[in-house]
């Protein structure tokens, strides 16, 4: 069966299942960030490399698997403006199934799926996406338990993309809690690779944020962050470096500020 026929079976019988259907812990939080090393602008003719971010997340788990989605407003120096969103339900086969699936590292096998929208201008049409998008990702997922990392999870994807030739992605996302005397300090991130298409170059990008636990000095931790992300690209969104004389290799530190609710 394919994955995304498989998608549908497990969406159709969580339907089924919905009475059964709960909500078991979700998280919220909104971001702000600073950058200047932003690579790729807008178009040949503008430099925006400097960019501030407002990122809104939201992750839960439910009887049925998880659900993550993210949405950035970026506004550059150069005054463009770039709306990117994410959605990313994953159903768990353990547990709507009703068995275990776990061997050795892996805790659950999901099956995974994502939609990326973006909207944002591409005067030049420089990326491997085009400006006005949405496309759709179907896969498998694992929950991994490794020791010190409070989750692990690595997704394999089939990648639809509207505007351009289809390919494959792996996306791993974990995150890492960790103390330095009394500070509590958390570290997360993701990787994405997506494999190359007639169209594309293969892209790696590696973000990670450190962050300090603000809020855990006045009794509520895990409330207020504060720390730094940095992003580690290369051929961002598919461009090979060098193409149009565009550095598209970014290595970008941002400010970072995050609260939780």
């Amino acid at each position: 069966m394919s994955f995304p026929k498989l998608l549908l079976a497990c969406a159709t019988g969580l339907v089924t299942t919905g009475a059964q259907a709960k909500m078991l812990w979700q998280d919220n939080s909104l971001s702000a960030l600073s950058g200047d090393d932003y690579k790729v602008h807008y178009s040949l003719g503008t430099d925006d490399s400097s960019r501030s971010v407002i990122t809104f997340e939201h992750v839960s788990g439910h009887s049925w698997g998880d659900v993550f989605m993210f949405a950035d407003y970026l506004k550059s120096s150069d005054d463009s403006e770039e709306l990117y969103t994410e959605i990313s339900p994953r159903l768990s086969l353990g547990k709507l199934g009703g068995k275990e699936l776990s061997w050795g590292p892996v805790k659950d096998v999901l099956v995974a799926g994502t939609i990326e929208l973006g909207n944002f201008e591409d005067p030049d049409r420089l990326t491997a996406t085009g400006p006005h998008f949405m496309n759709t990702l179907t896969g498998v997922g694992f929950d991994l338990q490794v020791p010190g990392f409070a989750f692990v999870q690595a997704n394999v994807y089939h990648r639809n993309n509207e505007d351009k030739a289809n390919n494959e992605q792996l996306t791993l996302v974990w995150a890492a809690p960790f103390k330095l005397g009394t500070a509590e300090f958390v570290y997360d991130g993701f990787i994405d690779w997506a494999s190359a298409a007639r169209d594309a170059h293969p892209s790696l990008n590696f973000t990670s944020q450190l962050k300090w636990d603000v809020g855990a000095n006045w009794g509520k931790p895990k409330s207020l962050y504060a720390g730094l992300e940095y992003v580690h690209w290369n051929d961002k969104f598919g461009i090979k470096d060098g193409t149009f004389g565009i550095d598209s290799n970014e290595r970008n530190l941002n400010l970072l500020v995050k609260y939780h609710f």
